[in-house]
């Protein structure tokens, strides 16, 4: 009770409601000498059954800042009580909320996060279960040089400082991006080259063979279209020499220059050409030759034949 008598009438504000009092008290007299002061309690007590002046009863013996200070001193014991019971009701609520609607661990623990990087998934959870984490989302992605099923990033990133139980998401890589094998049959050979490198992929060597398509246009590829590679891989590029609607003339018996005229005039080329000793021709003869005589080659085939050389 002390305390809160202090508290009501102390203060720089209760302080300066005294002083305003104790002036108004001293110059009220001074107003206009000789004349009855309103404000001043009668000098002698009112008869009986007499009324009490209206002005009397409202002063009753006090100046208007006794009567101010007395109602601050109300004013101010109630407004501490509503906004007691305000922050009461405010704590009690939090706590409620705290205790049974978001349930939290009053105290954290927080732990550097391990480097996973380079792992295994295997690994990975094993390390960070160990270190007091979670394991978050697993993604899986294509990566230039990482080995498939390793990690190659992890989110929140390593030695990063994070609350006990936090979840660390993983992406494993896949290996390198894989590049499908694009389909260039029927392209001229030139577009089909384009189309291949167009896709990441190179040209490793060009082979021929009979097909009935144009001289000079893509047939297929090896390997064939579809298929996934890494970037940079090699691809044989199959062109057409076109059907094989040309019988192969009979070289044997003929020189070198004959058997290359031969094949010229019949719409074929003379391909490989070497010595072997035998018996089966003269010397500088024709004695062997692939494809052999009758078959039916396409446009430009080349011919490969043996001569003859003497002992």
């Amino acid at each position: 009770m002390k305390f809160r008598r202090r508290f009501a009438t102390g203060g720089l504000l209760g302080g300066l409601l005294r002083s305003l009092g104790a002036a108004w008290a001293r110059v009220r007299p001074s107003r206009s000498p000789g004349a009855t002061d309103p404000f001043a309690p009668p000098s002698t007590p009112p008869a009986p059954g007499a009324g009490v002046p209206a002005r009397a009863a409202w002063t009753n013996g006090r100046t208007p800042f006794d009567r101010l200070a007395a109602r601050w001193r109300f004013d101010r014991r109630r407004s501490v009580t509503v906004l007691s019971v305000f922050l009461g009701t405010l704590v009690l609520g939090y706590g409620l909320a705290a205790t049974m609607l978001f349930p939290a661990p009053i105290i954290t623990i927080s732990r550097s996060i391990p480097r996973v990087l380079g792992h295994t998934e295997e690994q990975a959870r094993e390390a960070l279960r160990a270190a007091g984490f979670g394991i978050g989302a697993v993604e899986r992605s294509p990566h230039p040089t990482v080995p498939t099923g390793t990690v190659f990033w992890q989110d929140p990133p390593p030695d990063v400082v994070a609350p006990e139980a936090t979840e660390v998401a993983l992406t494993l890589s896949t290996g390198p991006q894989r590049i499908p094998v694009p389909d260039v049959a029927g392209y001229d050979a030139a577009e089909a080259r384009t189309l291949i490198e167009g896709a990441g992929l190179r040209v490793g060597s060009t082979e021929s063979t009979q097909a009935p398509t144009p001289r000079n246009v893509a047939v297929n590829t090896r390997p064939t279209a579809g298929t996934m590679l890494t970037p940079g891989s090699s691809v044989v590029l199959v062109v057409s020499v076109g059907a094989a609607t040309i019988r192969v003339p009979t070289l044997t018996g003929l020189t070198v220059d004959e058997a290359r005229l031969a094949l010229e005039t019949a719409g074929l080329a003379l391909g490989t050409s070497f010595a072997q000793t035998t018996d089966a021709a003269a010397p500088g003869e024709v004695f062997y030759q692939e494809p052999s005589a009758g078959t039916l080659s396409a446009p430009g085939t080349v011919v490969n034949v043996r001569i003859a050389r003497s002992q």
